[in-house]
């Protein structure tokens, strides 16, 4: 599946200025949420960053109550952190994240709560390169390696990334993260019935996107 910048997905849509007030966010469709990301996705790329919403006002603000305009579901590397690599603050983003992204009942529960109890109309799966939980799986695949343990349970739920992608190379872990990306994006639809009539009722845009660890750059899959 090839990739596309987020920044000239979703340029058609201007992003909003960055003040910090509610409005900005609660009122935003998933078109908007893009523009938001990408543009907020730029200025980490460029160094540039303006860390918005940190102010004590923004605290304030969303004390009685939160409006994310984004699920963002991600990997618990350190490295990967949705409010800096989007440049975004306080209340904007509701963080799902285990590592590879799998989702497991909670997880999956948290998400639905997102999107349908604080009504974000975007939700982003967003694996990154370089995956060390992608990475174990591939080795596991290949080495026919059972793993033991909660351990054994992401290498289980990744494993048809891996296999999937067994005779790809060069590149074959990096064709993995992706397709594990691509995966979970079809999968929930199936798994989750909140999920599935969101994105008919059109309510929802559900997107897969990578991070690259090296550059900054976040990636939409098409």
């Amino acid at each position: 599946m090839a990739t596309v910048a987020m920044v000239s997905r979703a340029s058609s849509a201007p992003p909003a200025a960055h003040t910090g007030a509610k409005e900005e966010t609660a009122q935003i469709d998933a078109k908007g949420a893009l523009s938001l990301l990408a543009a907020g996705n730029q200025r980490w790329v460029d160094g540039k960053p303006q860390h918005p919403n940190e102010s004590s006002a923004r605290r304030s603000e969303v004390a009685g109550g939160q409006h994310p305009f984004v699920v963002v579901v991600t990997c618990s590397d350190s490295r990967v952190p949705p409010e800096v690599l989007f440049d975004r603050g306080v209340g904007d983003i509701f963080v799902v994240r285990t590592a590879g992204q799998v989702i497991d009942e909670a997880a999956l529960g948290s998400i639905e709560y997102g999107l349908e109890h604080l009504h974000a109309p975007l939700l982003m799966i967003l694996g990154h390169s370089k995956c060390g939980a992608v990475q174990a799986t591939c080795d596991a695949v290949d080495k026919e390696q059972h793993v033991e343990g909660a351990i054994g349970h992401l290498i289980e739920s990744i494993t048809p990334a891996a296999t999937k992608t067994a005779k790809v190379k060069p590149g074959r872990v990096d064709a993995a993260i992706e397709a594990n990306v691509e995966l979970i994006v079809e999968s929930l639809p199936e798994r989750s019935k909140i999920i599935e009539e969101l994105a008919h009722e059109k309510k929802i845009q559900l997107v897969g996107a990578i991070y690259d660890l090296g550059s900054g750059k976040v990636k939409q899959l098409d």
